[in-house]
């Protein structure tokens, strides 16, 4: 555990990434540029996180894994985030570690990175992408409890969340997630995983086989949300009957340019530079802002749940 520390912090210390004294953490928060970079565009109407002490905060986090420079900068603005805004658990949408997954990778492109959060005991929920390997699921910080795909209800809030493995949908997982969101009697029923039914991607695209089979079980049991990776950069689609699906796959690589502006899915799109959500749901509300890299705001709202 010390030498992880160790690690964490020197590799930090490297990239010259020093975090920012602590916020209050009650009252709406306005995610500003980080000091001594220079901001994106910022969202058109930006929307402050009302940041309650009672609501449910996260992150959202995909396509990461690459021990890169720009992953260790988007990990330090998501601690960053973090002492003003305390999100309590981070889901990722796959694609959680690239290349090589020894013992030592799963150091270097995660443990490493994200120590500051892991210290503040904030809990990571991985879902799989086609470049993980399965052994993944046995990973105690990924908290899959051995488990390709898995539903959990946080502490607070009325909300559950469903993980699933898009590169392995079978019968058997199809099953489970039609019986799971029919079963479920929370008010938010938010799946994530990695392949994205909707995305604008130049070189991925839209999912159409995986929107066939799942779309109609989120129309039938009232899912609100959907989150997504593949497509490496950040893309808020218009909503599809009523759902908002959201592609967040930047977190450590970047497709820069990729995102196709004709094909009349996008409500936001951003696509040149790292990305990282954080959510907040009180009631029938959820807030978000995407935050670029640089600790700038390129996205934001408020989503009302499906009933």
């Amino acid at each position: 555990m010390a030498i992880r520390r160790a690690l964490a912090v020197t590799l930090l210390l490297a990239f010259a990434l020093a975090g920012c004294a602590a916020q209050p953490t009650r009252g709406p928060v306005q995610i500003a540029a980080s000091p001594g970079q220079q901001p994106v565009a910022p969202a058109a109407a930006e929307t402050p996180m009302p940041n309650r002490p009672d609501s449910l905060k996260f992150a959202i986090l995909g396509d990461f894994g690459t021990a890169s420079r720009g992953q260790f900068e988007m990990a330090a603005e998501m601690a960053r985030v973090h002492q003003r805004f305390p999100f309590e658990l981070v889901i990722t949408v796959g694609d959680n570690l690239y290349g090589t997954q020894r013992q030592q990778d799963f150091v270097r492109k995660f443990a490493a990175p994200y120590a500051p959060l892991l210290d503040a005991g904030v809990k990571f929920y991985a879902s799989l992408g086609n470049h993980d390997s399965r052994d993944q699921v046995r990973y105690k910080l990924f908290n899959m409890d051995g488990k390709q795909y898995y539903s959990f209800k946080p502490d607070k809030q009325s909300v559950r969340f469903f993980a699933l493995d898009s590169t392995s949908l079978d019968p058997n997982q199809v099953a489970w997630i039609q019986k799971e969101l029919e079963g479920s009697r929370e008010d938010w029923k938010i799946p994530y995983f990695h392949h994205p039914p909707y995305s604008s991607g130049e070189r991925h695209g839209s999912q159409r086989a995986i929107r066939d089979v799942l779309e109609p079980f989120f129309l039938k049991f009232n899912a609100s949300v959907v989150f997504n990776g593949h497509d490496h950069f950040y893309e808020r689609i218009k909503p599809q009957q009523g759902i908002v699906y959201f592609v967040t796959g930047a977190g450590g690589q970047l497709r820069r340019g990729n995102i196709d502006r004709t094909t009349g899915l996008t409500a936001k799109g951003f696509d040149t530079d790292n990305s990282f959500m954080i959510a907040e749901i009180n009631g029938d509300e959820m807030f978000f802002n995407a935050i670029a890299r640089t600790g700038a705001v390129i996205d934001s709202g408020v989503i009302t749940r499906r009933k």
